[in-house]
């Protein structure tokens, strides 16, 4: 065997992607932004961070100042985040939703989680939806939790009444909601 290798080449990715499912490994090293599921999300567009969790404006709000909070590490279920992560999420979901009632002048907040397919959960990465609510912004009270879960079935999908904003329009609100976390 003078001269050749012993060497066996073997494809480990089946197997790499089964321990990143097992450990839940996967982390978004992305050096533009963050990763929230599939999407990229620029810093640009993130208005608060703490050690565990981060606050971005949304890319189709269902009403102005729909944001979501999102923990760093990318899981899909929430039982899936340790008691360090829930308690970073909430506190954070907490502060932003202070801020977003004063800031966007509401006078109430939906808290939401889709957790898992049957719940509409369509991006497989947990995140809350702080949502600033007004009287009568819906005709029944409940209505907001269909248009949350048209708002996830229709995140590929621009129709008449929600169009995807642009790169510019998410930066200018996010740098508007930015210094009230300074």
């Amino acid at each position: 065997m003078s001269g050749q290798s012993a060497w066996v080449s073997v494809d480990l990715t089946p197997f790499v992607v089964v321990l990143k499912d097992l450990l839940n490994f996967e982390q978004c090293l992305d050096p533009a932004g963050r990763c929230f599921g599939p999407f990229r999300v620029l810093f640009s567009q993130v208005f608060y961070e703490s050690s565990s969790s981060f606050a971005l404006v949304n890319l189709k709000p269902i009403v102005p100042g729909h944001v979501l909070v999102v923990p760093k590490r990318p899981v899909a279920r929430f039982k899936m985040l340790d008691v360090d992560e829930v308690s970073d999420l909430w506190t954070v979901a907490q502060r932003v939703g202070k801020q977003a009632e004063r800031h966007y002048n509401a006078s109430s907040l939906t808290f939401a989680i889709q957790d898992g397919k049957e719940a509409g959960q369509t991006v497989k990465h947990v995140h809350i939806h702080v949502i600033p609510r007004v009287a009568q912004d819906f005709e029944r009270n409940d209505d907001i939790y269909t248009e949350i879960e048209k708002h996830e079935q229709a995140l590929f999908v621009d129709n008449e009444t929600r169009t995807a904003r642009s790169e510019a329009e998410m930066a200018a609100e996010a740098d508007q909601l930015r210094p009230l976390f300074s």
